[in-house]
């Protein structure tokens, strides 16, 4: 994996932590909708994403998928594979960058 494309990875899987810390949080306090941070791999990135309950268990049911603001997406590492207005759920699809998102899985 080239140094760049492990970087991305690796402020994406930051991003994805912190998110899953507010998302247990948020089924502690059982709210029913909460705000992300853009999961895009630019570590300067701070877009809040709205995201139900719900909708935030299905993007974390496979690691290789993440929740980016639109335009943030990374095409030549990732596919969006869905829209959901205020934001893309991407997945990784290199061997290298779904390895990593695989090692950095926050709920595994």
């Amino acid at each position: 994996m080239d140094e760049r494309a492990r970087r991305i990875g690796l402020n994406e899987s930051l991003f994805r932590e912190v998110n899953q810390a507010v998302s247990d949080i948020s089924d502690e306090l059982e709210t029913s909708e909460f705000e992300i941070v853009c999961e895009c791999g630019s570590l300067e990135c701070s877009d809040k994403i709205q995201v139900t309950n719900a909708a935030y268990s299905a993007l974390r049911s496979d690691p290789h998928q993440f929740a980016v603001v639109p335009g943030h997406e990374i095409l030549d590492i990732e596919t969006v594979i869905a829209d959901e207005g205020s934001y893309y759920v991407v997945r990784k699809d290199a061997p290298e960058a779904r390895m990593l998102a695989e090692r950095t899985d926050p709920t595994s």
